[in-house]
């Protein structure tokens, strides 16, 4: 997911918080299942199955794996942990991608 779409889901979960309109919630449900790859702001990586979003944007992956970068002289070395089910907080988030076919993510882009 690129950070347009980034911006998709920002702008949802503000809809979601001031209404509950049908349209945007059957929109999300588009990225129900997909695997996502979402960084944090401490430079950390969370791949794993996008479960939800509530109100306040924060994301709940199931099945997350997190990737630490554990040398600065060597950035394709990476610690990894498996955590289960977490949640993001949507003010630590700074990227996240969707693992999907092209057509997806054409569709994916129409979101907003």
């Amino acid at each position: 997911m690129e950070e347009s779409q980034v911006a998709a889901i920002d702008e949802f979960h503000t809809q979601l918080s001031t209404n509950n309109s049908s349209p945007l919630v059957s929109k999300l449900k588009k990225l129900l299942y997909k695997r996502m790859l979402i960084g944090v702001n401490d430079g950390r990586y969370f791949l794993g199955v996008f479960h939800c979003i509530d109100k306040q944007g924060n994301i709940i992956l199931q099945e997350a794996v997190e990737y630490r970068i554990t040398s600065r002289s060597a950035p394709g070395l990476a610690d990894q942990r498996c955590l289960g089910l977490i949640l993001i907080p949507a003010a630590c988030r700074s990227s996240c991608h969707v693992d999907c076919s092209i057509e997806e993510k054409m569709s994916l882009m129409s979101l907003s």
